[in-house]
């Protein structure tokens, strides 16, 4: 285990190194890669022999500072999920950014780009590797300043400066409350060590349990993206590079999943039902409301975004539910939801990250993101129209893909709520049941837009109509991915049952974990449900294959006759007449008016001669905002009226700031002495 670590820290630093040192070109671009793939590989190593042995990993690096409890570096299973993850998607990103990478070239950027792309995937990787409270912060600090810098890869774009301007705020926001999360914590502890802090827990008050959740539920929550902690999402990924988005939609936020579960579970052992309840009410607004405004979206960097909220929302709808199920002490079905949540993580990781790098190789090629000049790509570029609707019909939740799998999971393991006696309980289950079922339809209708629109009919423009195929190393990356989400699918069977032993050994939990799989298929505790991931597929396979034999057998009787389609009495079809992706949408925005509240704008221009004949038609239509516009906007406001208040203590005199040390000192000698009466 100490080589693999070693190596994982070496491959990363040489990465980091070579894109420091070197002027660029091609083999530079690829000692970066390389250093990224051997960091991720051996990672992605040590997670797996961590998982699979139970042995934890173990590592302490001492500090000169007394103060300090030194670094300390401990890997179990559940943070073994989450190394994993990390390895698994950034070993394709590495090896796409090669050639997507080759667009800064001559640019300060690519140095930046290289060095904080190392450095990211080194921090991310060591945050779920942290064993105290020092190493896990410095690491999580690390982690976000890294990704920080990689969203501003792109400096001259004003849209890039704000985005990096949000993403910071709201970054720093929540550590200040992991800050004091963690203070409350280790209130009674010896040291700031996670075992310490796993003993002294049960010590704590209930007022001071529920502060530290309420806490670490607010700072983790802000990097995952939950609403509406989520504004700096759908700015800050379409920002950043396609690869990089790939890895802080795939896993970034997903370690704000990993810190709830290490606080929430591990350390203070679970909670009220109430907990439980929130995290299910938290996750249910915002896979509504992220996929609402996913479909509204005509920028496919944001639609992923905005995606990627309501993914984050199944997630915590699924987290919740195995809170509650823990705090009621039913733990097969608590066991069974947590299951379902990190299998629905590394199945997003895995679609999520092969739609960000498609939706790059569709910028590569045209330069644009607003899929309105898009159109027709399924010809220039079939690999990536492949990958793409490989990973649409993944987060669509259709079979055989992964999504399939992990959704049909999360909505198993509602179901025991809906019967239970306990007040209030089916009416929540099947609360969140609903919202399952409206958000997966409301998904497929996101993604057959995103496809259709992108990929299918005739071009809309010079760009779209003269696109190219990615190149070879952005195509190994998609590939990658997409298999992966096949893999995910039909591997269910194997990966559930560790998947549930780790989360019973992170536990402590006495009892074997659930078996939930055996041979083919998977079955649910009390047998109330079974379903087979292979036997789909085959199903799937033979009736598809059935149906094309059919046509090539019978259809040879009738000759083929290729025509124009009907278009209105028009000869010939013309991008004019297609759909956009602003009108593909505009039936769920008038169904939807209430919480969308859009305001239309039309224009039409007549020909001089005669009214009759019109010369162009303008449309414009935004949708409010709501967080930013009554949330975020007036406390942005009110944060700026009192910086320019306290403007008024910098006078520039060193007597007055002197001044104030002496009266910070003895309001701290005050409080001191007071505590001590």
């Amino acid at each position: 285990m100490m080589f693999l670590f070693g190596l994982m820290l070496a491959g990363y630093a040489f990465g980091a190194a070579v894109a420091v040192l070197t002027p660029g070109g091609g083999g530079a671009r690829r000692l970066v890669a390389a250093g990224a793939v051997v960091g991720s590989g051996a990672g992605l190593g040590l997670a797996l022999e961590v998982f699979i042995s139970g042995a934890p990993f173990v590592l302490e690096v001492p500090t000169l500072l007394s103060i300090a409890d030194g670094l300390a570096f401990r890997l179990d299973a559940l943070g073994a999920f989450f190394l994993g993850l990390v390895g698994l998607v950034a070993i394709p990103c590495a090896i796409y950014g090669v050639a997507y990478s080759e667009a800064y070239e001559g640019r300060s950027s690519l140095r930046l780009l290289g060095a904080m792309l190392n450095l990211f995937l080194l921090t991310m990787s060591l945050v779920p590797c942290a064993g105290n409270v020092l190493t896990f912060l410095l690491m999580w600090e690390g982690m976000s300043l890294t990704s920080y810098f990689l969203v501003l890869t792109e400096t001259d774009e004003p849209d890039t400066i704000q985005a990096g301007g949000w993403y910071l705020a709201m970054t720093h926001a929540g550590l200040a409350l992991l800050l004091a999360a963690f203070l409350l914590l280790a209130a009674g502890a010896v040291t700031t060590d996670f075992g310490d802090l796993r003993a002294a827990a049960p010590a704590l008050s209930p007022a001071a349990r529920n502060a530290v959740f309420l806490l670490a539920l607010l700072g983790f929550g802000s990097k995952a993206g939950v609403i509406p902690l989520h504004v700096w999402l759908p700015r800050a990924h379409p920002a950043a590079p396609s690869h990089v988005s790939a890895l802080m939609s795939g896993v970034m936020i997903k370690l704000g999943v990993y810190g709830l579960l290490r606080v929430g579970l591990d350390l203070l052992g679970g909670g009220p039902a109430w907990w439980g309840a929130l995290l299910i009410g938290l996750g249910a607004l915002s896979a509504v409301i992220g996929v609402l405004y996913a479909l509204m979206e005509n920028d496919l960097k944001r639609l992923l975004a905005y995606s990627s909220v309501e993914n984050i929302g199944l997630i915590f709808i699924g987290l919740g539910t195995g809170f509650l199920f823990w705090s009621l002490k039913v733990t097969p079905a608590a066991l069974l939801a947590l299951a379902a949540a990190l299998y629905h993580a590394l199945n997003h990781a895995a679609f999520k990250g092969l739609l960000f790098l498609a939706a790059g190789s569709v910028l590569h090629a045209t330069r644009t993101r607003d899929m309105n000049g898009l159109g027709g790509l399924i010809r220039g570029m079939p690999w990536t129209a492949a990958c793409f609707l490989t990973g649409s019909l993944a987060i669509a939740g259709l079979p055989p893909l992964n999504g399939f799998v992990s959704e049909w999971l999360l909505f198993q393991s509602l179901l025991p709520g809906i019967g239970s006696p306990v007040p209030l309980m089916a009416p929540l289950m099947t609360l969140a049941v609903g919202v399952l079922a409206l958000t997966g339809g409301l998904a497929a209708a996101a993604f057959v837009k995103a496809f259709g629109i992108t990929f299918l009919a005739i071009p809309r423009s010079p760009a779209a109509e003269h696109a190219h195929e990615a190149p070879l190393s952005m195509r190994i990356g998609m590939g990658i991915l997409a298999v992966l989400c096949a893999g995910f699918g039909l591997a269910a069977v194997l990966i559930l049952p560790a998947l549930a032993a780790a989360l019973a050994a992170s536990a402590r939990i006495p009892a074997p974990a659930l078996p939930l799989g055996s041979g083919l298929a998977l079955f649910m505790p009390g047998g109330f449900a079974r379903m087979s991931p292979i036997l789909v597929a085959v199903g799937l396979a033979l009736t598809l294959g059935g149906s094309w034999l059919g046509v090539r057998v019978f259809g040879r009787r009738r000759p083929l006759r290729i025509s124009e389609t009907w278009g209105c009495g028009r000869v010939i079809q013309t991008p004019r007449m297609e759909y956009t992706s602003t009108a593909f949408a505009e039936p769920l925005r008038r169904v939807f008016a209430e919480l969308y509240r859009p305001t239309q704008d039309l224009s039409i221009d007549f020909h001089p001669d005669s009214k009759y004949f019109v010369q162009s038609i303008e449309y414009r239509s935004e949708i409010v905002p709501w967080f930013e516009r009554y949330l975020y906007a007036p406390l942005v406001t009110r944060i700026r009226r009192w910086g320019i208040q306290t403007r008024a203590i910098q006078s520039g005199s060193a007597h007055a700031y002197l001044a104030y040390l002496v009266v910070a000192l003895v309001g701290l000698l005050a409080l001191l002495l007071v505590r001590q009466m």
